[in-house]
């Protein structure tokens, strides 16, 4: 196995156990991780990551590049929509102040840094990887 498969394997390794760490904490009492934020969504991100571990495992190049782009992809994608969760969730509050201070209550956790670090890892690793050539010679 060359070592960019090993890079692509790592990462997402990393996107795995990233999903399981704190992404937001709302209001300052509890955390929320991936699964928290939208189970479904991260169950697909789960499943793409470990369709990109077996298909690096198993040299199948193309499966482990578009894993690791698609994974790339749907981290930036919850990303957005946890900002733009953030910001309508307490849109129904009239008093703007009032809003702005709830929103505010609503910390970001290091998390975040886990799953962009995992499929950047991944997609840096896919791109790098070659197909490796056996050639049989009689």
């Amino acid at each position: 196995m060359r070592p960019a498969s090993l890079l692509t394997i790592l990462g997402f390794i990393i996107l795995i156990a990233g999903t399981f760490c704190p992404l937001l904490r709302p209001l300052h009492l509890f955390n929320w991780n991936v699964y928290g934020l939208n189970q479904p969504y991260g169950m697909v991100l789960l499943l793409v990551a470990v369709i990109g571990i077996l298909s690096a495992f198993l040299n199948q190049v193309k499966v482990a590049r578009i894993a690791a782009y698609v994974s790339l992809g749907l981290v930036v994608l919850l990303y957005i929509a946890a900002i733009f969760k953030i910001k309508s969730a307490f849109s129904f509050i009239p008093f703007k102040g009032i809003n702005a201070f709830m929103i505010k209550q609503i910390a970001f956790k290091w998390g975040w840094y886990v799953l962009f670090a995992g499929a950047a890892i991944s997609a840096i690793g896919a791109a790098f990887t070659k197909k490796s050539s056996i050639v049989i010679s009689q």
